[in-house]
């Protein structure tokens, strides 16, 4: 909802704030009917298309398949499924492995067997840059988009160059990743549109800043004995009551139940 006000295009659902959530690390430990739940309750509250990550689509063809549709059921606009072996880890830690080229297409075909809606975007994901260089990530992309994938995430790429070249390579949109404490430099929207990026998503930013917000809230309560030290850093009541939209509830309530005491109407 915040994303929504503050008139971004999208919003996207990690994998990895997903993984953090439930407490785990992001290595292919969530289930794919977890992540559509949780995708749905986001894409029930904004009218601005969903983008979920798909991990590696929990399975063999089928089930890909069939992850494309629960996910078309769950209101979103589309996913990414990557080309990591299962079980897949974050895309910007070491020891990443990658399944066989014709595997990962494989996946993609099956994603786009599975779609209903022609209008739901498949983006394939490739984290090939940091396993085997820049030229085979592009030359992994090139099939990925041969084998019907709509837009290509190559994720971990370590330079401005490095987006250009995939510019230069593909005709299919194409998304970046400006993750935080990652191999990616954190590029600004308007330097990636100039390089040819179209879209561009900040996954664990938002957990990061509320994170770190709440660590540090727990640490001055810990060490003083209240939150007096840091109310001055919250959303205040009124604000949230403001963006959950209270006033409409109550009015809606009101007008065919009396919820509300027109003489006291707090």
């Amino acid at each position: 909802m915040l994303i929504a006000e503050q008139g971004f295009d999208g919003v996207y659902v990690s994998g990895a704030v997903l993984s953090a959530e439930l407490g785990l690390p992001d290595v292919g430990l969530t289930t794919s009917t977890e992540v559509a739940a949780r995708a749905a309750t986001i894409a029930r509250q904004t009218d601005l298309p969903v983008l979920v990550d798909a991990d590696t689509g929990w399975g063999g063809p089928a089930n890909v398949a069939r992850t494309v549709q629960t996910f078309e059921d769950a209101g979103l606009a589309g996913c990414h499924l990557e080309d990591q072996v299962d079980p897949k880890r974050c895309g910007h830690l070491a020891g990443k492995a990658l399944v066989p080229t014709e595997d990962m297409c494989t996946r993609v075909r099956a994603a786009v067997r599975g779609r209903r809606d022609d209008a739901f975007v498949l983006c394939a994901r490739t984290d090939a840059r940091a396993v085997d260089g820049l030229d085979a990530a592009i030359d992994r992309a090139r099939a990925y988009v041969a084998a019907g994938a709509d837009m290509i995430f190559a994720e971990a790429l370590t330079g401005e160059d490095e987006y250009a070249a995939f510019r230069d390579a593909l005709d299919v949109p194409l998304l970046a990743n400006m993750t935080e404490f990652g191999k990616s430099p954190l590029l600004t929207a308007d330097t990636l549109e100039k390089l040819g990026v179209n879209v561009v998503i900040y996954p664990v930013t938002l957990l990061r800043l509320a994170m770190g917000a709440a660590e540090a809230g727990l640490a001055e309560i810990r060490r003083t004995g209240t939150q007096a030290g840091v109310v001055d850093r919250m959303q205040n009541r009124a604000r949230l009551y403001e963006l959950l939209h209270y006033d409409e509830y109550g009015a809606f309530d009101a007008g065919l139940a009396g919820y509300l005491d027109e003489e006291d109407p707090s």
